[in-house]
């Protein structure tokens, strides 16, 4: 199993790259949102990887962030979603909006990447809200998990500039965690915790709890 893609780019189109390493190009698939954060042609990148085995086929998907990589995993186990689907999607709303989507429940989001109609966008956001939760927990860059992006390549590599997680990424997943040990359920804690992140980016865990806990209560 490929799970890591180090090297220079070689050159890139409307849907894939190819990464010279050390000699080998890989041709790696990404979403429209994915290309357009990578260097230029002859720059240093890295990509977390999913190799697609078929009898007639060996793709590889590449993605800047284990949470990228996990939905895309998530995603294509959804009956009628395939990998272009999936980058679709990622390419659509970003790894950090299919969470909230999802979370909330909110197919609408979903609906609107290019080719997903409405059966398959309420599908996936009724197949993996409770998977929610744990994805959101998650983050961090291939360089940001390995500490060096450049250590399978023989030359030095320039610095690679990565987005970077969201502000209060941490807080949420400490919030969710708070509201499972209250007996909360996954799905309607990931999705009081996504709004409440989105509505004050800045929020500490107990600020997160506070407005989670608000918009859990029971209206009337």
């Amino acid at each position: 199993m490929i799970g890591k893609i180090t090297g220079r780019i070689e050159y890139r189109t409307s849907d894939h790259v190819l990464i010279d390493v050390r000699g080998v190009g890989y041709l790696v698939y990404c979403s429209e949102r994915t290309l357009a954060a990578l260097p230029g042609v002859g720059e240093a990148t890295a990509l977390y990887t999913e190799l697609l085995v078929r009898e007639d086929v060996l793709q590889l998907f590449g993605f800047l962030t284990l949470v990228e990589k996990e939905w895309h995993r998530l995603l294509t186990s959804v009956q009628g979603v395939g990998a272009k689907a999936s980058l679709a999607i990622l390419g659509a709303l970003g790894p950090d909006g299919v969470s909230r989507a999802i979370a909330l429940g909110d197919w609408n989001a979903v609906r609107a990447a290019k080719g997903v109609g409405p059966k398959i966008a309420q599908r996936v956001v009724l197949d993996l809200k409770d998977k929610a939760p744990g994805v959101m927990a998650m983050g961090g860059t291939v360089a940001q998990a390995t500490g060096d992006v450049g250590a399978e390549v023989i030359e030095p590599m320039p610095p690679i500039a990565k987005p970077q997680p969201p502000a209060n990424a941490s807080s949420q997943s400490e919030a969710l965690s708070a509201l499972g040990n209250l007996g909360y359920a996954p799905g309607d804690a990931a999705g009081a915790v996504a709004q409440a992140g989105a509505e004050n980016p800045e929020a500490d865990t107990p600020a997160l709890i506070r407005a989670a806990l608000k918009l859990l209560a029971p209206k009337g």
